[in-house]
């Protein structure tokens, strides 16, 4: 037994035999099964215990055995209770998920103050196939059904090769002393239907099923990782750069079979669920202009991409300038500067530059998102267009479109923000004092 278990060390690479390890202990026959390895190995470990405060005076009974084992054995010792009960009202989670936040919480805050190396816990084979059986009924995907992993950053499951009945058996060979939690045989718990009623009914059918279900979430974590480096293939290939927003082409997204499962891949990581991949590939072939929101992002249809972007909190729609350093506080970044002497003036022939006639330029200047309707006489052409007309003429995104700005003065568009002036204020020969205007990238 002791040597299956320092092989499986070993092999997964869980940690070198001079780390030190905090063990996570309930008191339970799982949790004393993995101190005995320790002890037996030699390693340099602690343990740590919480009491939850949830099974009176057996939840206080659980923490003196495991003082008594720790001491016994001179082993460091640490342990610490909970209002579990209370945080779980409070912060609207249920009790198994708030005992799991404050336990993994403090675990953390222990293994730092102490210099553990790695925090093990008491997983085994049958809680890999437990977990299996319920994200498959959940409904989890594949990423639900390779079970547990034996490491994750400093997280470690240096059991997880020993099934129950090895345990049982060992605890029954060696004497082993634990405390038996009640709570494990009450059914109103999911994970213990499963594990007294689901699993032993397919053990009738296969008597290995438990064996069968660790080799077969091995096998799906291996196919999680081929299909997990395709989608960054694709991601590579399908996703550019366009203004800060992504922008993914629909004619070469199509040639991707099955689409549907495709696009569900790479849209999951920015909050999109399988209904909304469903409805966004039922517009591929549309008209532009729809728009699906996710709870962190946007999507919209845009002639033949795809535009991706993080949803923008909303700013204020209007903002007035009474005077030049009223900029420093509008929504959007903008540098002001005024210059007296417009012959000195280096032009800076790039979409984010303004200059400007300072003299035909009256306070207040209204800074605000453009709307249908607005015209501007761009700055080279002799008659006016629409700001909408100008958008679509010079090929802006929709989601760009949407967030542009005008500068508007004497009730007059002196500049589309980040696009281009007004020829009526450009700078002449007999311009006196410029007003230079530059849109910053926002961090």
């Amino acid at each position: 037994m002791i040597q299956k278990f320092e092989i499986y060390i070993k092999e997964k690479n869980l940690f070198h035999p001079s780390d030190k390890i905090l063990l996570t202990v309930s008191g339970g026959k799982d949790s004393v099964f993995m101190v005995n390895l320790f002890l037996k190995a030699n390693f340099n470990f602690g343990i740590a215990h919480c009491n939850f405060k949830l099974r009176g005076d057996d939840a206080d009974l659980d923490e003196q055995f495991v003082k008594k084992l720790a001491y016994q054995n001179d082993i460091s010792y640490h342990t610490t209770s909970f209002n579990t009960q209370k945080y779980s009202e409070e912060e609207g989670i249920s009790i198994q998920m708030a005992a799991r936040e404050l336990r993994y919480t403090w675990f953390e805050k222990i293994r730092k103050e102490h210099n553990y190396n790695y925090i093990a816990t008491a997983h085994h084979k049958n809680d890999v196939a437990e977990t299996m059986l319920i994200n498959l009924v959940k409904g989890t995907g594949l990423s639900g059904l390779h079970g547990i992993s034996s490491k994750r950053g400093y997280l470690i499951r240096p059991i997880l090769n020993f099934s129950r009945k090895e345990i049982d058996q060992y605890v029954m060979n060696h004497k082993v002393s634990y405390r038996e939690d009640q709570s494990n045989s009450d059914v109103k718990y999911t994970r213990n239907r499963i594990r007294h009623a689901i699993i032993p009914e397919l053990e009738k059918i296969n008597p290995s099923v438990i064996e069968t279900l660790n080799i077969e979430a091995g096998q799906f974590l291996e196919l999680e990782k081929i299909i997990s480096d395709k989608i960054e293939e694709e991601r590579e290939r399908l996703f550019r750069d366009e203004k800060g927003m992504i922008a993914i082409s629909i004619d070469e997204l199509k040639k991707l079979t099955p689409l549907t499962s495709y696009l569900y891949l790479l849209l999951k990581d920015y909050g999109f669920n399988k209904s909304d991949v469903n409805d966004i590939v039922q517009t591929a072939d549309g008209n532009s202009g729809k728009r699906f929101c996710s709870s962190t992002h946007e999507l919209i249809k845009d002639r033949g991409v795809f535009l991706l972007q993080k949803i923008k909190i909303d700013k204020p729609e209007l903002f007035i300038i009474n005077e030049l350093v009223d900029f420093k506080k509008s929504p959007i970044a903008i540098n002001s500067i005024l210059e007296n002497n417009s012959s000195d003036i280096e032009l800076q022939k790039l979409k984010e530059f303004a200059y400007l006639d300072f003299e035909k330029i009256q306070f207040p200047i209204i800074l605000r998102k453009w709307r249908e309707g607005d015209v501007f006489q761009p700055y080279g052409m002799i008659g006016k267009k629409k700001v909408s007309d100008y958008l679509i003429d010079n090929k802006i995104p929709l989601l760009i479109k949407r967030e542009k700005w005008v500068l508007e003065a004497n009730g007059q568009i002196i500049w589309l923000v980040g696009e281009r002036i007004d020829d009526r204020y450009k700078l002449t020969a007999q311009s006196k004092s410029v007003l230079i205007l530059q849109m910053m990238k926002e961090i």
